[in-house]
């Protein structure tokens, strides 16, 4: 989040509930997570964003955005329709502000790649005063061509008696629609997104994709789950609250508290143990029933650790594991630096977005929903090629 020395910076989610290519599109999931929700998060893990809100006409999707943490503005219905322009969403959500914010950072849930990194750089653009509106783009080097009038082929920007090669060839450069940093100020005044000096941020490639069919989510996630076919490690590491069970606990009236487990996962341990997997539980708190489900297992455990990284960092030189051959499943902040210890540090598809950032690979399925059986799979895949 942002300092006092850095400008205010609202990022706004426009999600309406009437798309009609895909039904409810921004709650689809893309590994694992809906639309809205990565964006939000991608949104919230940003170092130079203030606040996130979300503008919707829909109780599904309110909720969703709530769920994940970001403010909600209700959208009038003059304003959620098809031809509503994403303009008068934005500044319908700067009029209920009793102070704008200097810059604001329009953020578009149907690109589902969006590097929180590549935000701040554009915010930075702005704020820097090198630019009024930067806008997030990829780079495009082919030779264009529209139709004319009578139906033949017209080169666009481009000679088609000249062909340089790939690499003598300027790129030209398409607006992903990902996100858009503009000055306030000036976005008021003009009532448009583009006005000014404007920049590009340019983003990689595979980040340009706009969710605008079936075919295109099906795409898209098989780019964030298909990533790991494979992951050919000696030893997995986990923690355990949020991994081995959702983030939750129950808490009967004497104080006795319970959680919930997969069996799944139970069996997902018990074909790594059989396949010479090295399997440990690292937890911070310091609870029986851990312990208990350890046992059950028949893993070794580690609990009461405030260092998790100190303790990984041991382990492995203790049992002569190279950490690049060592998996390690986290869902929170203080998972991070072991994490960053491990050749593959991966997340359940429900983690913090400060683990997902360091993250190689994140699952598809949430703490305490398959997670565990789900990562073990990877593994037991990989040592059978």
């Amino acid at each position: 989040m942002s300092n006092t020395n850095q400008p205010s910076v609202l990022a706004i989610i426009p999600a309406r509930g009437g798309s009609k290519a895909v039904r409810l599109k921004n709650l689809r999931k893309v590994g694992g997570q809906s639309l809205l929700g990565r964006a939000i998060q991608s949104a919230q893990a940003a170092a130079s964003v203030s606040e996130v809100v979300v503008s919707t006409d829909h109780e599904q999707i309110r909720q969703e955005a709530l769920a994940y943490g970001a403010s909600v503005v209700d959208r009038p219905a003059e304003i959620a329709g098809d031809t509503a322009s994403s303009e008068s969403v934005l500044l319908h959500v700067l009029a209920q502000r009793e102070e704008h914010p200097q810059i604001t950072l329009f953020i578009q849930c149907t690109s589902p790649f969006i590097d929180p990194a590549d935000l701040d750089a554009a915010v930075q653009q702005v704020a820097s005063g090198k630019a009024d509106v930067s806008f997030a783009a990829v780079p495009d080097h082919g030779f264009h061509w529209g139709l004319s009038p009578e139906g033949a082929a017209v080169a666009v920007g481009h000679d088609a008696a000249h062909r340089p090669r790939r690499q003598d060839r300027e790129p030209r450069f398409r607006e992903t629609g990902a996100f858009y940093a503009m000055h306030t100020p000036g976005l008021l005044a003009s009532g448009h997104r583009f006005f000014g000096t404007m920049a590009i941020q340019q983003v990689p490639v595979e980040h340009g994709i706009d969710i605008d069919s079936e075919a295109d989510l099906h795409w898209a996630d098989q780019q964030a789950t298909g990533a790991a076919g494979h992951i050919e490690v000696d030893a997995v590491v986990t923690d355990f609250d949020g991994v081995h069970t959702p983030d939750t606990a129950y808490l009967d009236e004497q104080g006795t508290e319970s959680v919930r487990v997969s069996r799944s996962d139970g069996m997902g341990v018990e074909r790594l143990r059989a396949a010479g997997v090295k399997f440990l539980i690292l937890s911070k708190e310091r609870n029986r029933i851990v312990s208990a489900r350890a046992a059950k297992l028949q893993v070794e455990v580690a609990q009461g650790i405030e260092s998790k990284a100190e303790y990984l960092s041991r382990w492995m030189a203790d049992e002569s594991i190279n950490p690049a051959r060592v998996a390690y499943l986290g869902n929170d902040i203080n998972d991070v630096p072991a994490m960053e210890l491990v050749g593959w540090p991966v997340t359940v598809a429900d983690a913090r977005p400060e683990a997902h950032r360091v993250a190689r690979h994140r699952l598809t399925r949430a703490g305490g929903s398959g997670a565990v059986r789900e990562l073990a799979e990877l593994v037991l895949a990989a040592r059978s090629r």
